[in-house]
């Protein structure tokens, strides 16, 4: 049984049949979705504004420190956050040491105390990791939620200290580009704040600054931004300790979001609202006021709801933000360009016809030189290229002009191993071995040649991939598919076709049609 040449067949059928949607652009079928270099789409560079996460990072301190002295019951007055600080007034000197403990384990603290009145910076050092980590945590945010948005292959990297390039193909319309655009920069900040019910009815005669002398803050409302509450500056909690946010309906079939805790969020929460019956707990989105609900009892299970009068849209666009984690550091565009359609037609067409016309060369080439054998070996480059796009699609591979050129550059690679396959058979024709043990030695002879430079290629292209960016990254791929097929292709596939034909090989004992040599057969 000739196994080789059915396997042969069905990856010839495989091929041809998922990859007949992209060449035809078929509605059903998986295709391959095209780059921005071939699509066009919308290209961005934002910039990152660090000294944001060193406040985020004081407020989520000053949290973690009023959650611990109230939950070891350690009385402290007075504490208040500053952009880069937080401070607070010990009242019991003999708590002095368990309160040193906590602070001690927080790493990245400078530490001032004076007369039980305690200052707290964040160290040089923790500053600029926490500014590190903050546009390292921007790029994996932004991914995240470009590819839960449904985007095919966005890049999205880091270029030079702190800035970020996304580029988006398939961004056509100006509405797309605005609700990606507003999917990046959208904070996400979620955060559940207490109502400061002393004075909450003097939120319209405070002053910010007057309010961030009592530790407060002053937000508008999600609906109408002439109403204003007053928030205690020190959130309750904040969304660091949301694991889940999805789109549901409330009872007016009007879109929600409900989000879940994390176990310490939960616990927190549950205390809070054992604790606060009766009052006012605001849900704070991005600075905002989406809700300040009544707290009627204890809410245990560390789940919430967000309702704003969200379009169905909206909810989606916000529960992704939520889902993909809010943005430590808020990021502003700094360049925006549109790459147009008609530059992907050109890059396309440039593209096709070098694909095509060394593909011709090559295969004419092969005919002329090797005879029949050669176009055994076109069958099978013709069989290598379908399986290339056939795997992309079934993948939802993303081509780009590169990854063009890794197409062309496999069209050489290929067939290279059908050369060296029908050199090692033709020499041996000439040391007169018969066809059938000249074929069979010759693909032996010519294994380790082939494997050891099939081999360091993948590895070169897997080291590509794993280290580059966008575009090089579609060349790695096509490289590496390419390859990996025309192992199945050129080594397994000629193989089978030789062994069906090898009767009529023999019969017609005419080397120079089928080898392109000069020699009768023994």
């Amino acid at each position: 049984m000739n196994y080789r040449l059915i396997i042969f067949m069905v990856a010839i059928i495989f091929g041809v049949g998922l990859s007949l949607p992209s060449f035809l652009q078929t509605e059903k079928g998986p295709k391959i979705t095209l780059g921005l270099d071939l699509q066009g789409g919308l290209h961005m560079l934002l910039g990152v504004k660090t000294d944001e996460a060193i406040k985020s990072k004081i407020k989520s301190l000053a949290s973690t420190i009023k959650f611990y002295t109230d939950d070891e019951e350690i009385i402290i007055d007075d504490l208040k956050i500053g952009d880069d600080f937080v401070s607070f007034t010990l009242l019991d000197k003999d708590e002095k040491p368990a309160l040193e403990k906590m602070l001690h384990e927080i790493k990245g603290l400078a530490i001032e105390e004076k007369d039980l009145h305690y200052t707290i910076r964040l160290t040089p050092k923790e500053q600029e990791s926490v500014k590190a980590y903050a546009i390292k945590q921007a790029i994996d945010t932004i991914r995240n939620r470009l590819d839960q948005f449904g985007l095919a292959e966005p890049t999205v990297a880091k270029q030079g200290k702190d800035k970020i390039l996304v580029e988006l193909p398939g961004i056509k319309t100006p509405e797309q580009e605005k609700r990606a655009r507003e999917l990046i920069a959208k904070a996400a900040h979620l955060q559940l704040m207490a109502v400061d019910e002393k004075r909450a009815d003097q939120v319209y005669s405070l002053t910010p600054e007057e309010a961030a002398q009592y530790g407060d803050v002053i937000l508008p409302d999600v609906k109408n931004k002439k109403i204003k509450y007053l928030l205690k500056a020190i959130p309750v909690l904040d969304g660091s300790m949301l694991t889940d946010a999805r789109v549901a309906f409330d009872q007016s079939n009007q879109p929600v979001i409900n989000f879940t805790l994390n176990s310490e969020g939960a616990r927190i929460f549950g205390n809070f609202s054992g604790e606060n019956v009766g009052k006012r707990m605001a849900v704070v989105l991005d600075d905002v006021v989406y809700s300040a609900p009544v707290i009627r009892e204890r809410i245990g299970g560390g789940s919430g709801q967000i309702s704003g009068g969200f379009s169905v849209e909206e909810a989606h666009d916000v529960a992704i933000a939520l889902r993909s984690g809010a943005l430590l550091a808020p990021v502003v565009l700094l360049e925006k360009r549109s790459v147009g359609p008609s530059l992907g037609a050109d890059s396309i067409k440039a593209s096709l016809i070098a694909l095509i016309s060394g593909f011709v060369l090559v295969f004419l080439f092969m005919i002329v030189y090797y005879g029949y054998s050669g176009l055994i070996s076109d069958i099978a480059l013709v069989a290598n290229l379908f399986l290339i796009i056939a795997v992309m699609a079934l993948f939802g591979a993303t081509l780009t002009l590169p990854g063009m050129a890794g197409i062309v550059l496999t069209v050489g690679m290929a067939v290279d191993a059908n050369v060296i396959i029908n050199e090692r058979i033709r020499e041996l024709l000439r040391e007169g071995v018969n066809v059938r043990s000249a074929i069979e030695k010759g693909y032996d002879n010519a294994m380790s040649a082939i494997l050891d430079a099939n081999i360091t290629t993948l590895i070169a292209a897997v080291v590509l991939y794993a280290y580059g960016t966008g575009p090089i990254k579609g060349f790695a791929v096509t490289m590496a598919i390419g390859i990996l097929a025309s192992m199945l292709t050129a080594i397994l596939g000629t193989h089978g076709v030789y062994q069906y034909l090898m009767p009529r090989i023999q019969q017609s004992k005419n080397l120079k049609a089928w080898f392109g040599i000069e020699k009768g057969v023994k």
